[in-house]
């Protein structure tokens, strides 16, 4: 059975089995935060650890955060744009643009930001998620996501020329490395455009 992306009749978008995925992913950052400190200190980002192979935090520092109030946001954040565009694609092809939106913005950190030393949060991830979603859902959403998508770019050109949305730092706690949202959104873009055309692909074969 081939599923329609944008079809909100699925039988997966109306049962909790269909937050699976961000439920996974804010329980794992969740049970970091345990750890607090300490445990952030060894899986953050961290460029002269990762060249010292340490590789495992590639993907660990996309969940570890700066503090309650950091997590709490980038939680809300990432059930808000689920609850948004969450019926975009299947659970797996959901994973894959996961996979590729931090695979993305590790690369966006470690050839194109040589100064940034560390860094933690799911922000990146969950603008890389929004992207995809709204790129998944343009055609069968029609306006709706059309403005949803002029409103990510608007944040991200806002971002990279004027700098962080006013409030977000201090809600977070330290620094916002708005490239991360760049990166994570372009990655989850590209993930989301490959997933389509393959689709379209294997129905016309």
């Amino acid at each position: 059975m081939g599923f329609r992306q944008g079809d909100s009749s699925h039988p997966q978008n109306r049962s909790l089995a269909a937050w699976l995925l961000p439920g996974i992913i804010v329980g794992i950052a969740v049970v970091l935060a345990v750890y607090g400190d300490s445990g952030r200190e060894w899986l953050r980002f961290d460029r002269s650890a990762v060249a010292n192979g340490e590789y495992w935090r590639l993907v660990s520092g996309h969940f570890v955060h700066l503090g309650v109030s950091h997590l709490a946001w980038d939680a809300a954040g990432l059930l808000l744009i689920w609850y948004l565009v969450g019926q975009s694609f299947s659970r797996k092809q959901w994973l894959v643009v996961s996979l590729v939106a931090v695979v993305g913005i590790d690369l966006g950190f470690w050839f194109l930001e040589p100064n940034l030393t560390w860094y933690v949060g799911l922000s990146g991830l969950v603008h890389g998620l929004l992207a995809a979603g709204v790129v998944g859902s343009l055609k069968s959403e029609g306006a709706y996501m059309w403005i949803l998508g002029v409103g990510l770019i608007a944040k991200l050109a806002y971002e990279a020329l004027v700098g962080p949305v006013p409030g977000s730092a201090e809600s977070s706690g330290g620094t916002v490395i708005v490239a991360a949202h760049v990166y994570g959104a372009v990655a989850g873009a590209i993930a989301a455009g490959a997933i389509m055309i393959r689709d379209r692909t294997r129905l016309s074969i």
